[in-house]
């Protein structure tokens, strides 16, 4: 994992979900841990497009709860 690239990830999480950066690890899930719903999800997922200059699929974002999983679908298109 880059760690640019996943502060980048991180500092996108704790903009759109107002988590103290230390919650956003990659075992944190983000209903569980970060208290965040679809919308916030949606809405952090706009960001990392932005961020990232990828776009994602609607589809591609079932299954993922956890930052780690998250990430990982990001890292992949870049």
């Amino acid at each position: 994992m880059s760690d640019a690239t996943f502060d980048k990830f991180r500092a996108c999480a704790v903009e759109v979900l107002q988590v103290p950066e230390d919650k956003v690890v990659p075992e944190a899930r983000f209903g569980d841990d970060l208290d965040a719903d679809s919308l916030d999800l949606v809405e952090l997922v706009m960001a990392l497009e932005e961020a990232f200059d990828i776009t994602v699929e609607e589809t591609e974002l079932e299954g993922i709860e956890t930052v780690g999983q998250a990430y990982d679908l990001i890292s992949a298109k870049l």
